[in-house]
């Protein structure tokens, strides 16, 4: 069995309320999934997909939600 080394990005956007840190897992090749973390604050959310852009714009759109409706 073939170990894979695993990378991560780091991208971290600055906003009004804090330091958004937005981790970046996979992706490495084409058609290769790839997990995303964000984070603000203390809240977390995460996204899977095989498309880098659309899975970190997804992730961020999950994290906005949250943040807008901490019931759900």
């Amino acid at each position: 069995m073939r170990k894979k080394h695993q990378t991560m990005e780091l991208l971290i956007l600055p906003s009004l309320s804090g330091l958004i840190k937005v981790h970046i897992y996979g992706f490495r090749e084409q058609r290769e999934w790839g997990q995303v973390f964000a984070e603000l604050n203390g809240t977390v959310v995460s996204a899977k997909g095989y498309h880098r852009k659309k899975t970190i714009i997804r992730t961020l759109a999950k994290l906005n939600e949250s943040l807008l409706n901490p019931d759900h």
